[in-house]
This record gives C-alpha cells, sequence and structure tokens, in this order.
C-alpha cells in the first residue's frame, strides 16, 4: 500500500509507562506529565487505569488523575478498564474514552487476568455494552500478539480471534501489542497482514515494545502495508507486571523523530516532548532509554 501520508500517535506512558514500577509516583507528578504530552501535541493520551490497587499499586490515584486533568479540546485522554466495575468508577471520575484488554495467549490471559481467552470475552463484552449505552467509544488492546512469556510462539490465528471478539464488541479500533518485544519485521507484517483480512487496515494500531531492539523496525514495516496509528511511551517509560521479559515501550522520541525524517506528519512536537522527557528524567528520577531524547540531550549541552 505504501507508507501513509499522517500517523496518529497515542502517547501511553502515564499508564502503560509507569503501571510496573514499584515507587509510587505522586499524582501531582503524573498530571503534570499529562499536561506537558498535552502541550506537545498528543492527540491521544493514556491516562491511568481503573484496576484494582491491590494488582498495580501505582494506578490507586486512577480517579484523582482522571479528574484532575486539564483538559484540552483537541486531546482525548483515556483510560484502561478491566471489568464493568472499574468502568462504572472511570465514567464517574470523567471519562469519556476507554480501553479494554484481551490477550491472544491464554497461559497469559491466566495470570494476567485468571481467566482463559474466551471467558474474558463474556467480561469484556459487558464493558462494551456499558460504554455503548453511555456513548463512550471503546479502544481495544490485544497482548502478545508476537509470543507470549510463558507459551511462546503465539498463531497467529489466534491473534486473528481475538480481533474478530473486539471488532463485534465494537472496539473502534484494535491495538495489537507485542508484549515482550521479542517481533521482527517480516512476523510483524505477516501477523498485521492476516489480520488485517478480517478488520480494515485503518482500524489497527502497532504497540510494539522494544525489548530486542526491533520496535522501530517492525513499526515501519507495518506502516509499509497502510497502518497508521503507533502506541508508544515518552523517554521509552513502560513494562508488564505479568511479563517479566518485557522492556519498555518504543520511545515516543524515536517514533516521531524517524517519521519527521520521513515527511510523515504527526502533530507532535519534538521539542516539546524532549521537555516532558526531561521532567520525567530530573523530577520522576526515571532515566529515558529513548536514542533519541540521549542525543540531542548531549548535542545541546555541547553548545
Amino acid at each position: 500500500m505504501g507508507l501513509p501520508s499522517h500517523v496518529k500517535l497515542v502517547e501511553v506512558s502515564p499508564r502503560d509507562g509507569l503501571q510496573n514500577l514499584k515507587s509510587f509516583i505522586p499524582t501531582a507528578q503524573k498530571l503534570h506529565l499529562i499536561e506537558a504530552l498535552s502541550a506537545a501535541g498528543l492527540p491521544v493520551i493514556e491516562a491511568t487505569s481503573f484496576v484494582s490497587p491491590r494488582w498495580v499499586p501505582q494506578m490507586a490515584d486512577c480517579r484523582e488523575v482522571m479528574e484532575g486533568i486539564a483538559r484540552r479540546d483537541n486531546v482525548v485522554y483515556s483510560c484502561l478498564v478491566p471489568n464493568l466495575k472499574g468502568f462504572q468508577v472511570a465514567c464517574d471520575a470523567g471519562a469519556t474514552e476507554i480501553a479494554v484488554f484481551a490477550a491472544a495467549s491464554d497461559t497469559f490471559s491466566m495470570k494476567n487476568t485468571n481467566c482463559t481467552v474466551e471467558e474474558s470475552f463474556e467480561r469484556l463484552e459487558k464493558v462494551c455494552n456499558a460504554a455503548r449505552e453511555r456513548g463512550i467509544r471503546v479502544r481495544g488492546y490485544i497482548s502478545c500478539v508476537l509470543g507470549c512469556p510463558y507459551q511462546g510462539e503465539v498463531p497467529v490465528p489466534e491473534v486473528v480471534k481475538v480481533v474478530e471478539a473486539l471488532d463485534a464488541m465494537g472496539c473502534y479500533e484494535i491495538s495489537l501489542g507485542d508484549t515482550i518485544g521479542v517481533g521482527t519485521p517480516a512476523k510483524a507484517q505477516r501477523m498485521v497482514k492476516q489480520v488485517a483480512e478480517v478488520v480494515p487496515i485503518g482500524r489497527l494500531a502497532a504497540h510494539f515494545h522494544d525489548t530486542y531492539g526491533q520496535a522501530l523496525a517492525n513499526i515501519l514495516a507495518v506502516l509499509e502495508l497502510g497502518l497508521s496509528v503507533v502506541d508508544a511511551s515518552v523517554t521509552g517509560l513502560g513494562g508488564c507486571p505479568y511479563a517479566r521479559s518485557a522492556s519498555g515501550n518504543v520511545a515516543t522520541e524515536d517514533v516521531v523523530y524517524m517519521l519527521d525524517g520521513m515527511g510523515i506528519e504527526t502533530g507532535v512536537d519534538l521539542q516539546r516532548l524532549l521537555e516532558a522527557g526531561r521532567f520525567v528524567r530530573d523530577t520522576m528520577g526515571l532515566e529515558p532509554v529513548s536514542r533519541v531524547f540521549q542525543a540531542l540531550n548531549r548535542k545541546s549541552s555541547v553548545y
């Protein structure tokens, strides 16, 4: 199909980027990060997750975060919800868009949500139905599309099965997650091609972790198929509580730098994005792994 002229970036650092940290990040710092990301021009920011603090302590302030956002008209502030109870709390906190998640691996699903993939569909359908009744858009995530930390290779038909289920539930967009970052370009292309046979590629997103340094290459590979939505995390923050081998998400700075260099529009200001990264480093005390962040900060310190 050729490369898209515009790519929508979905910034996941306030949720996916922070959820695995053991030290609790103060609510005020989370809100400052969200504001800095908004100022950089990111069109979608996943702000928090309405999960049980017993399982993900970092998200214990989800309601305070959602209620405290200084919202901008041109930015969507979404949140992850695992079940109907989480959905109801999210709605009370002012959520206007939510995300639900399933896995392409039964083993990962059992570790993550204590149910099989098939059993998870019943829970998710209740959430999607409730969201539809309230006029709230739902985005779907699928974990382990290119490999599972417990069972290894995940057959593409298993990914397609979950995509079809989320599509039937009414998810407007489905994010394909390489949770442990084991994918390579050919595998990523093959998976997306098969998924795009059941859901239009314009409704698919890439969510690639950079464990083996393959994330940018994988993103480019699926952009060449016409995919035009990419999830990323400022400074490369991230990990997964249920996949110890997973490193951070692909860094937003690295994706923006690559796309800028290819003439692909994102609407994101790289310099402002670097300011958000400096806040992550200097105030939150988290060391950036973004190569672009490191290179541009070294360059600016020379002059």
